[in-house]
């Protein structure tokens, strides 16, 4: 038998690619680059970024010399410490094209208007417009013959070199016109009309496009340039919440470090107004945090000593001292960058086919051109009339459009989305989620907090009161280590107005039946409730119950005062996503494994008609198997471990930012800001962006099936077509932008049945 070899370990590293200018460019890399052994890749044509699966013995500058060797500039990703260099290198680069289209616009415009208005055509007018427009044909079009010649040289055809090939032969049949056709003499008159006419039998010039396709094009990529950064923005914003200094305190007092110098373990400071410089734990102070820029939640959220922070949280409250517990990559915000650019770097499965059409068309189109002036000529029509369907038909022509179909469009979704608090793997996810009709929910963690909270007390009237009473029975619950204990007391904290919780003596703890002590003088235990109860107690009885909760009776002296309803609550804005995602045409499914009588409670409150409890992580994969087997499109949302084989399992997995690890990589989608309402704002920014792709797409494709065959039989001034190919992308990307728009919905809701209680 012969061995068989141990497949080569793939490793993925990104390139950025310059020169590329259209999806031709894009095909071209992707085939020069899978060309290598074992190497496969995937370009961004918006980005400029190159993701690359090889073998890991093929060196990344290999990669670089097979991008190069194709015609293009390749480099691997900058260095953080290099990102500040780059960023003011890309600034560089849009001044010079913003000097370069100012340049060309001033020169040009006095040439369209003398070319287009014979009123103002005066003598020897012709001669200043050719003075004028050379700097336009050479210097401005210098970066488009640059491109074409590279092309050829690697026998290769871009937007590029339409662009060029159409600037020189209207530039150089002009030049011939006014040296050696008759039109540089004296008092020469050239009419205009968008619209073909028969010749008068004089030459005629075609300045007016030779200046035209320059300065359109030019001005087309750089508002296209403008619009690609702006879907990029929410990108650009998480990357810049990163901090570059911290405030470290130890034994040697506070001082100011570089970020890369903290390490897991140390403390820093974050004062009132400061982001936090990276992810850990409260170790002293009380304040608010502003989670908004980080996962989308909209409120403060209240922190205190062992409470979780993420870096990049704006601290709105207090002074604070945090224990460091990740750094660098390991941060959660460096994870939600990440998890955004690879995003970005996918393709969907409509824009694979753009590439592939884009591939051939510039090779067609030349074709088609060549084609043009040859059937003009040979059917004796004038040379110039053959000569501007030519020109026309190599102008109009827009394979730009196709490349930024995509791209555009799941850049300003997936930074939108990340702004929203959802975070998604690649496109295929938004296309699976925009087919989901069936989710199944975890309970415990998803649709509830997953903590021990009170839901409900009920007290007797009386000389005591609601509060005193919740105060006696947090006081008494400080010495208890059961969770309910511990729920108890944290209500009474938070409800209390009153300063600290008294103190208590004589503390006894019975394991099974409850706690007692004295406090301010009152005999108080707190424990399961035994005996007969008052009416209004006995009815709040009945309602724990018959929610699962736990019941605390709370006595006074012997004498039985409130009863306190303990148990896992449900999120605020659970029933209202729930509801929203029933409207969207959603069927949800409860999946826990939880008592019946719990699930059964929370699935009532949320109105959902199935659930199934007491699932083992077997038995949600089994669910999941038998849903899509009915034909269902599942997404299946947890949070914890066992959700994993499920997430797995599904046609969509979705995880809760706050669970596991495990399966928040099980997961296709991560909902960062822990709220199952941004599952709903996930389904319908899924809709909108697949929809706006295939908007784009169908207007790509469908310009150059309308313009070029009306540029073919010469009902195209060169200088309109010029005109509208830079406007189909520019167009493209303004249509991508508006996803930057996507609202989200309510991040909570108010009233019964989405508050705090689940049963009233």
């Amino acid at each position: 038998m012969t061995a068989v070899e141990p497949a080569a370990e793939l490793v993925v590293t990104d390139l950025t690619v310059g020169g590329m200018t259209c999806a031709a460019c894009v095909r071209r890399v992707e085939k020069k680059l899978g060309k290598l052994a074992g190497v496969t890749a995937a370009v961004n044509l918006a980005t400029g970024l190159a993701r690359v699966s090889h073998p890991a013995d093929v060196a990344p500058e290999s990669l670089v010399a097979a991008v190069e060797q194709a015609g293009y500039r390749a480099a691997l990703p900058v260095r953080e410490d290099e990102a500040d260099s780059a960023a003011d290198g890309e600034e560089a680069g849009s001044r010079r094209e913003r000097e370069r289209l100012t340049v060309t616009a001033l020169l040009a415009v006095p040439v369209l208007v003398l070319s287009m208005v014979p009123a103002l055509q005066f003598r020897d007018w012709q001669w200043l417009c050719f003075v004028l427009a050379a700097p336009v044909a050479t210097w401005s079009a210098w970066p488009f013959h640059v491109r074409a010649l590279r092309g050829l040289r690697h026998s290769t055809a871009t937007m590029d070199t339409l662009v060029s090939l159409g600037t020189v032969a209207s530039f150089t049949w002009s030049a011939y016109a006014l040296f050696l056709g008759g039109a540089g003499g004296p008092g020469m008159r050239m009419s205009f009309t968008l619209l073909p006419s028969a010749s008068d039998g004089r030459a005629h010039l075609y300045l007016e496009a030779a200046v035209s396709v320059p300065l359109f094009v030019l001005t087309g990529r750089f508002l296209e340039g403008r619009a690609r950064r702006g879907t990029g923005a929410a990108l650009r914003a998480l990357a810049e919440l990163a901090a570059k200094k911290v405030t470290v305190r130890d034994e040697l007092g506070e001082r100011s470090i570089p970020i890369e110098r903290l390490r897991v373990g140390q403390t820093f400071v974050v004062r009132p107004g400061e982001r936090v410089a990276t992810d850990g734990r409260v170790a002293r102070g009380t304040s608010a945090v502003d989670l908004s820029l980080v996962t989308g939640e909209s409120e403060p959220v209240e922190v205190g000593p062992g409470s979780a922070l993420t870096g990049g949280a704006v601290n709105a409250g207090g002074l604070l001292l945090v224990t460091a517990t990740a750094v660098g990559a390991d941060t959660r915000l460096a994870r939600i960058t990440r998890l955004v650019t690879e995003a970005q770097a996918g393709k969907a499965r409509a824009q694979r086919l753009a590439d592939a059409v884009a591939g051939v068309f510039v090779p067609v189109v030349l074709t088609l051109a060549v084609t043009v002036l040859g059937f003009w000529l040979g059917a004796g029509a004038d040379p110039q009339a053959a000569l501007t369907a030519c020109v026309a038909v190599l102008v109009v022509a827009c394979p730009c459009a196709l490349g930024l179909a995509t791209p555009t469009a799941l850049m300003a979704a997936t930074g939108r989305g990340a702004q929203l608090g959802v975070l998604v793997r690649g496109p295929q996810t938004l296309e699976a989620l925009q087919r989901v009709d069936t989710v199944v929910l975890d309970k415990t963690g998803t649709l509830t907090s997953g903590q021990m909270a009170v839901a409900r007390v009920t007290a007797l009237p009386g000389a005591l009161g609601q509060q005193a009473l919740v105060r006696l029975a947090g006081a008494v619950e400080q010495g208890s280590e059961h969770p309910i204990g511990g729920a108890v007391t944290a209500y009474a904290r938070r409800t209390g107005d009153a300063g600290p919780l008294p103190d208590v003596t004589d503390f006894a703890a019975v394991p099974g039946h409850g706690v007692s002590g004295r406090v301010d003088g009152l005999l108080v235990q707190v424990g399961a409730p035994d005996g007969r109860l008052p009416h209004e107690l006995a009815t709040a009885l009945t309602a724990a119950e018959a929610a699962a909760h736990t019941p605390v009776l709370v006595r006074v002296d012997g004498r039985a005062e409130a009863l306190i309803a303990v148990g896992d609550v449900l999120r605020p804005g659970s029933y209202r996503a729930v509801d929203r995602l029933r409207r969207l045409g959603i069927r949800p499914v409860l999946a826990t494994g939880d008592r019946a009588a719990p699930a059964e409670a929370v699935a009532a409150a949320l109105g959902i008609k199935e659930v199934h409890a007491r699932c083992t992580p077997e038995g949600k994969a089994a669910l999941v198997r038998e849903l899509r087997r009915g034909g269902a499109r599942v997404a299946v949302v947890g949070d914890g471990v066992n959700d994993a084989a499920a997430l797995a399992g599904a046609d969509l997995g979705i995880a809760m930012g706050h669970g596991a690890d495990v399966a928040i990589g099980a997961a296709d989608l991560t909902l960062a800001r822990g709220d199952i309402e941004a599952l709903v704002d996930a389904v319908r920014l899924a809709r909108r962006t697949l929809a706006t792709i295939r908007a784009n797409l169908a207007w790509a494709f469908g310009y150059n099936v309308v313009t070029v065959p009306l540029a073919m039989v010469g009902m195209l001034d060169p200088m309109v077509a010029a005109a509208a190919m830079s406007a189909s992308s520019v167009l493209v990307v303004a249509n991508s932008l508006r996803l930057r728009g996507t609202r989200g919905g309510p991040h909570g809701t108010r009233g019964t049945r989405g508050g705090r209680a689940v049963v009233r």
